[in-house]
């Protein structure tokens, strides 16, 4: 990493260690005289999709307002400083006791309102996702086999479809769940709905079956992005042994959901908080924001502080900030003499990848600096022999 560099409002660390073709820089250096990059129109035309995301580093010359977003902006200690006031306040104007029921009891019931309302206009396809995870352009070659993906949280099919549509594996089938009924119909009633290569059913994965037509230990590939934050806490030890339960040994989750620090909870009002780092919207749909260290904890309990295996981290593709503060890891408590027997009965995942994808929006009009935050990862179930 390079020194931080002082900007009005801003603390901007510039990430320098993942420079690509894309990039202007030479393993962090500028290879030509330094000018304004948003006067060259290389950096201004209409790029494809997926877009190569992560590749834009602000440099000391840079002024942060010539483009839209910049990656691996790490937020100023000024604005941690007052997010901790957002969050202060956030708590002392809790949503009441009445309204917690209300929220955490039937949640499914939200999200029914918000797919009636919002249809399949809401969300983007996300077309990023072969570039992110890239063991979904492993199970969608010609000739990979038979692969099962189950992709928990399907929402209206954003990310099931993009998938079928680069398919090129006769034998790729995809469970699609959702506890919203309004959700899984919109998926039926698409169009690419085809059941050869598709099934939606409800379920929620904090329930205490699998979905319908998935067997134990069936699964190659879990999907699960935005899925852990509409989940109270309570729910998190169960969705993981569900997960745990689909996957073949040796399979794989892909995690990408919201970071400590995000713009979204930053910006909460009163009467929004149900707990610590956990909202209800406007919409009554519900949210958590993760620190690294906690996910960490729910995935791998028994080696959370240093549970990444050998693999390079996480870069993602959209947005970022996050105020990295640390606790809340103790996810499994076994006394000494059931240690060996829990270790082998409970959900112990491989962190295989785990990181934080920050970006800084700017508002050019109105001169504001704007931090996102989200947390991506893949966890991997050991296979038996790998088992301690």
């Amino acid at each position: 990493m390079s020194s931080p560099v002082s900007l009005p409002g801003a603390s901007l660390s510039i990430a320098t260690s993942v420079a690509d073709e894309n990039t202007p820089l030479n393993q962090g250096k500028a290879t030509s005289p330094l000018t304004h990059r948003s006067h060259d129109p290389s950096n201004n035309l209409k790029r494809s999709d997926p877009f190569q995301f992560g590749s834009r580093y602000l440099l000391p010359t840079d002024d942060p307002f010539e483009f839209n977003a910049w990656d691996h902006v790490t937020p100023s200690a000024e604005h941690v400083a007052w997010a901790e006031t957002q969050y202060a306040f956030q708590r002392e104007h809790a949503v009441s006791a009445f309204d917690a029921t209300r929220f955490n009891t039937a949640p499914e019931k939200w999200w029914d309102k918000f797919y009636a309302n919002n249809t399949t206009n809401f969300f983007k396809d996300r077309k990023w996702l072969r570039q992110e995870f890239p063991i979904l352009d492993e199970v969608t070659k010609k000739g990979a086999g038979k692969k099962k993906i189950l992709e928990v949280g399907a929402g209206a099919g954003n990310t099931a479809f993009p998938v079928l549509r680069a398919n090129e594996n006769e034998e790729l089938y995809i469970h699609a769940c959702d506890f919203s009924k309004k959700a899984v119909t919109l998926i039926r009633e698409n169009e690419a709905y085809d059941e050869q290569y598709i099934d939606a059913v409800v379920w929620d994965i904090a329930s205490d079956e699998l979905p319908e037509r998935v067997e134990e230990s069936s699964i190659d590939v879990v999907l699960l992005i935005f899925v852990f934050s509409a989940l109270s806490p309570m729910q998190w030890e169960k969705a993981v042994r569900n997960t745990w339960r689909c996957l073949k040994d040796g399979g794989e989750v892909c995690f990408r959901d919201y970071g400590r620090g995000d713009l979204a909870q930053v910006r909460f009002k009163k009467g929004r908080l149900l707990e610590d780092n956990f909202y209800v919207r406007g919409d009554g749909t519900r949210v958590y924001f993760f620190e690294e260290d906690e996910l960490r904890g729910i995935w791998s309990p028994r080696n959370s502080s240093t549970s990444t295996i050998n693999e390079s981290n996480t870069e993602t593709e959209d947005e970022s900030l996050e105020t990295a503060l640390g606790h809340k890891t103790d996810v499994v408590a076994s006394s000494n003499e059931n240690n060996n027997n829990r270790h082998r009965a409970d959900p112990i995942f491989e962190v295989v990848s785990l990181g934080a994808d920050r970006r800084m929006l700017v508002n050019r009009q109105r001169q504001l600096q704007m931090y996102r935050c989200w947390l991506q990862g893949k966890f991997r179930k050991p296979t038996k022999a790998n088992i301690s």
